[in-house]
């Protein structure tokens, strides 16, 4: 059952011709189509001022609030790490002034040592070389009497070899004395 003005699929149209043209366009339909389209917005518009941008709205909001919270928690965070790091600046600053410390009361305690070690050692090498002095004097005082006696024999056997007879032992002797004092 065709209606006026419409085609079916069984209808033949003549080519070229469409049947009344482009609804949109068509005058008979053009005030129906302004008054659904004026109730179309309309419920559009109340659906969407009533129902989804308060949606969209809270959605914001909540994004909002968040990075608002984590703004503000990067910013403790923040806090917390430069003081973190204060602190541990200011422990490695009164461990490098023990280490000092430390190093300073070492150096002084082995310089004390040392020097204690050294006056010790200066100490035995100065008895060492008074004794050694002591017993150079002694040897020299030795040699010094066996000098006579090896001079008087030396000279008392020089001159037997010279003259051919042995000088008296007095002669041999006041010579020898009067060469020493020179």
């Amino acid at each position: 059952m065709a209606q006026p003005g419409h085609t079916t699929s069984t209808e033949h149209v003549p080519a070229g011709e469409h049947g009344g043209g482009f609804p949109p366009f068509n005058g008979e339909t053009f005030a129906s189509q302004l008054v659904w389209l004026a109730i179309a917005f309309v419920l559009l518009y109340v659906l969407m001022a009533k129902w989804a941008l308060p949606q969209v709205a809270g959605v914001i909001d909540k994004r909002r609030k968040h990075i608002e919270g984590d703004i503000a928690e990067a910013g403790r965070l923040k806090e917390q790490s430069d003081e973190a790091v204060a602190a541990y600046e200011k422990a490695l600053a009164d461990a490098r002034n023990r280490a000092q410390a430390i190093a300073n009361e070492t150096r002084e305690k082995q310089a004390q040592e040392s020097d204690a070690a050294r006056k010790k050692i200066e100490d035995a090498l100065n008895a060492k070389l008074a004794e050694a002095e002591k017993s150079i004097a002694a040897a020299k005082q030795a040699a010094m009497g066996n000098v006579r006696a090896v001079a008087e024999d030396a000279a008392g056997a020089i001159v037997r070899q010279l003259i051919g007879t042995a000088p008296s032992e007095k002669a041999v002797a006041d010579a020898v004395a009067d060469a020493l004092k020179r």
